[in-house]
């Protein structure tokens, strides 16, 4: 058995249990016909067949390849899709004056929304996308593609995924794509970051999983630009990672002194 047929195992066995625990028997994906999201609906029929719903949810931003790469793995694997587009929701809020960054920002969390609505139709709970490169360099929209009520795969990075969606059989067209978050015509993940993720999966095992120091990892030949940038991301965006902080006036204040276990009974 290799490492990636026994981390699918575990992940399907942690959505079986973290799922069926709550009382729900279903769950929702938005699937963008990107990468992440792929191996995180393919994981999911695995284990909910039909009970699992995937959402695309294109804008005028979105490409076409992404659509018929999302519509190819729903074929191919019989996963249950439905089309819910943002585009009239988006065009009614989007100015002139708008960044791509804000835009961006924007259809990530109307996208969510959106999910979330359908979540409530179905009954049903909502699977998070976010890897832990992403998680970890604060990559994403908070409220948008960073909420979820679970995520399967956001302690495997980038690169992992990569090699899980391989052994899972994802639809080669949606593994040889650069990797984008399409949230603007042309929009790429590494030419934003700055460096490919093979760089910055392997600074950020050293630094996060090793735990070697800035100055060990620049002493054993990495980049200085590149260790400072990782360094700097990873705790200027501590906050994506982290429930509101509340201001602590009372004895007993959630989320500092009043936490209790996820699964406890009455």
């Amino acid at each position: 058995m290799n490492k990636y047929e026994l981390i699918s195992r575990y992940l399907s066995g942690f959505l079986d249990h973290e799922v069926h625990k709550t009382g729900f028997k279903k769950v929702v994906v938005g699937l963008s016909g990107g990468l992440d999201s792929a191996v995180v609906a393919v994981l999911a029929h695995q284990v909910f067949g039909d009970n699992l719903l995937c959402v695309k949810m294109p804008s005028h931003y979105s490409s076409q390849s992404s659509l018929n790469d999302a519509d190819a793995l729903c074929e191919r694997f019989g996963i249950r899709s439905e089309v819910h587009t943002i585009e009239p929701m988006l065009r009614a809020y989007q100015n002139e004056t708008m960044s791509p960054l804000r835009i961006g920002n924007l259809s990530a969390r109307l996208r969510m929304v959106t999910l979330f609505d359908i979540s409530a139709r179905e009954n049903a709970l909502v699977l998070g996308t976010s890897n832990k490169s992403e998680l970890m360099l604060g990559y994403g929209t908070l409220h948008g593609d960073l909420a979820s009520a679970l995520n399967p795969i956001g302690d495997l990075y980038k690169t992992e995924v990569f090699e899980l969606a391989r052994y899972l059989g994802v639809n080669d067209s949606i593994i040889s794509k650069p990797p984008s978050a399409d949230l603007w015509e042309g929009q790429s993940d590494e030419n934003e970051i700055g460096y490919p993720y093979s760089e910055l999966d392997r600074v950020l095992k050293l630094y996060v999983e090793s735990r070697l120091t800035k100055e060990e990892l620049i002493a054993q030949g990495e980049k200085k630009e590149l260790v400072e940038l990782i360094i700097e991301k990873i705790y200027r965006n501590q906050f994506k990672r982290r429930m509101p902080i509340i201001a602590k006036l009372t004895s007993r204040t959630l989320n500092h002194d009043f936490n209790y276990p996820r699964d406890i009974t009455l």
